[in-house]
């Protein structure tokens, strides 16, 4: 398989997404929509980022770790976890 010449796959942005930016952030222009819906939620305490739990539900909103330079990354490294629990038969 051959290797992308550039790496814009890790990155995209919504300027027109009624929600954007979603967080409070000093830099729109690398505020990453990527994984709008962080694909690590279920790890609960497991996936790395910064996140309180209110009412007993896990509250992301203060968490920017999806939306940064380096998410791509630090998401697909969790990746395997993710999909070991969505594989396990209940």
């Amino acid at each position: 398989m051959n290797k992308p010449k550039t790496e814009n796959y890790k990155f995209c942005q919504n300027k027109k997404c009624e929600y954007f930016p979603c967080h409070k952030v000093k830099n729109e222009e690398e505020f990453n929509c990527l994984f709008c819906f962080c694909p690590l939620y279920m790890l609960k305490g497991n996936c790395g980022g910064h996140f309180k739990y209110t009412n007993g539900v896990k509250d992301c909103s203060g968490c920017l770790l999806p939306h940064t330079k380096g998410a791509y990354e630090h998401v697909m490294s969790k990746m395997g976890e993710v999909i070991k629990i969505g594989s396990e038969q209940e």
